[in-house]
């Protein structure tokens, strides 16, 4: 005869747990349950728990060693509290420690649901599935792991944890909602720490809709900004406070990007990316976010010019200089003209759907090469080299790398006199490398001839670099 059950609900705390059809081991097992896995208990028999699956619709015995029994009262939230303060650094535990926070949710009082226990149990919760999608995205080594994280997920989701997929470079990235943390931004009782980690979480740039069109994207990107302004970074310590900044610049660059593409504008985006990224304290950053870092930087850099006021219109010199006019609808054509050659008959012609910054002209002394600034798409930015070869002017396109446009910008750093060699900077990230080059190039041949990993290594660039450069670009740093 059963026992009647004095506790209704048990969680399943080890995976494969055998459900079995009566209360003995040797008893056939009918299916495996998860960690983390809701049962309603209904009785007891020797040491089995007699449960129902109300996920599944099947009824059974579970050994009672295998889960943990419930009565979900306010008398247990602070036992459940403790155990997810344990499990919140036990990579493997997600689901558990989802179902651990649920339980939490429903047994502990109102007052402490939207007090700071609820907002440290939210933000353990929204860890716990972060946690979970990387891991989802990383994959499992072995079939009886692949078969435990597809039954995570599905636990998870029984919890109401919603995920995405998103195809990137050939490879599916799934990324949590951010549902918890999005509670927990507006919690009052939340602490800048919790609401820093929430804001990072929710901004994660590898979690944006790659199928967003321009203006979603940018709506996508003006509500970054604002989540990452909830956040009182003076209340954080330096290296949080790092990973705040970083994530700021990235963003701001990006607004910048946007903000020029759609009105010409970005002026004060771009000054706020530069400025965030200088708020950056180099010697309280953590080494995890090293790439982060130079991530930032190269977003930032490519989009700087857009905190540079656009020339106005100036009488035409017999100097060269840059004009634009509109060419097929969304492109720019950019002209290369002096007294003689005007906008009908200019010296040289080529139209592109990228951003010009026509702020970024530059001349040579000699006045047979000019550099110009042109980015095609968000932080990746390259330079044209006007260049007059037997009487005729060239343009070429010196990217960042030869790699897959991800990350990076390539751009004039100074003349040396003669009219023979421009100085280069370049960093770029993509395919899983990156590099960073301070070149000194031919103008005959557009091949480095110099090249070095630190500027001051190089004597062309400690004498002709150019000041504006040194005072603007973080290519140096």
């Amino acid at each position: 005869m059963l026992a009647a059950a004095a506790l209704l609900t048990a969680i399943v705390t080890t995976d494969q747990a055998a459900l079995r059809a009566s209360a003995r081991d040797s008893a056939p097992p009918q299916s495996q349950l998860w960690q983390g896995e809701v049962l309603e208990v209904r009785g007891e028999r020797l040491d089995y728990l007699q449960v129902w699956d109300h996920a599944h619709e099947r009824g059974g015995y579970v050994k009672a060693t295998q889960v943990k029994r419930l009565a979900l009262a306010p008398a247990e939230a602070p036992e459940l509290l403790a155990v997810l303060r344990f499990m919140r650094e036990a990579p493997g535990a997600e689901s558990l420690g989802i179902a651990i926070a649920a339980a939490w949710l429903q047994a502990a009082p109102a007052e402490s649901v939207r007090g700071p226990e609820g907002s440290e149990v939210l933000d353990v919760l929204g860890t716990f599935a972060e946690r979970l999608a990387q891991r989802a995205t990383t994959g499992a080594a072995s079939k009886q792991g692949q078969a435990a994280l597809t039954a995570h997920l599905d636990v998870a989701g029984r919890y109401g944890v919603k995920f995405a997929s998103y195809e990137q470079q050939g490879r599916m990235r799934v990324c949590y909602d951010g549902e918890a943390f999005r509670r927990v931004l507006a919690l009052p009782a939340s602490q800048p720490q919790q609401k820093a980690h929430a804001a990072l979480a929710l901004t994660k740039p590898e979690c944006l809709d790659p199928a967003l069109q321009p203006l979603q994207r940018h709506e996508v990107n003006l509500w970054r900004a604002q989540v990452l302004e909830h956040v009182d970074a003076a209340a954080l310590p330096a290296w949080l406070q790092n990973k705040l900044a970083l994530r700021r610049a990235s963003v701001f660059a990006t607004l910048a990007y946007e903000q020029a593409r759609i009105d010409g504008g970005g002026e004060g985006q771009a000054q706020r990316a530069i400025v965030e990224l200088a708020r950056v304290q180099r010697g309280e950053l953590l080494e995890e976010d090293a790439a982060a870092y130079n991530d930032a930087a190269m977003r930032v850099n490519a989009s700087r010019w857009a905190a540079v006021a656009r020339p106005s219109d100036a009488p035409l010199t017999a100097r060269a200089s840059i004009a634009t006019e509109r060419g097929q609808p969304g492109e720019t054509c950019v002209l290369l003209v002096d007294a003689k050659h005007d906008a009908a008959n200019p010296l040289a012609r080529r139209c592109t759907y990228a951003l010009v910054w026509t702020q970024s002209a530059s001349l040579n002394r000699e006045g047979n090469a000019l550099a110009l600034a042109v980015q095609p798409i968000d932080g990746w930015r390259e330079l044209w080299v006007f260049r007059q070869q037997r009487g005729k002017w060239a343009i070429d396109v010196l990217p960042p790398a030869s790699l897959q446009p991800e990350l990076g910008y390539a751009e004039f750093a100074g003349w040396v006199p003669g009219g023979q060699q421009l100085l280069l900077a370049r960093e770029a990230r993509g395919e899983g490398k990156y590099r960073r080059s301070f070149e000194v190039v031919s103008l005959d041949s557009l091949v480095a001839q110099k090249q070095g990993g630190d500027a001051n290594s190089l004597g062309q660039f400690q004498r002709w670099a150019d000041p504006s450069w040194r005072k603007m670009s973080v290519a140096v740093r």
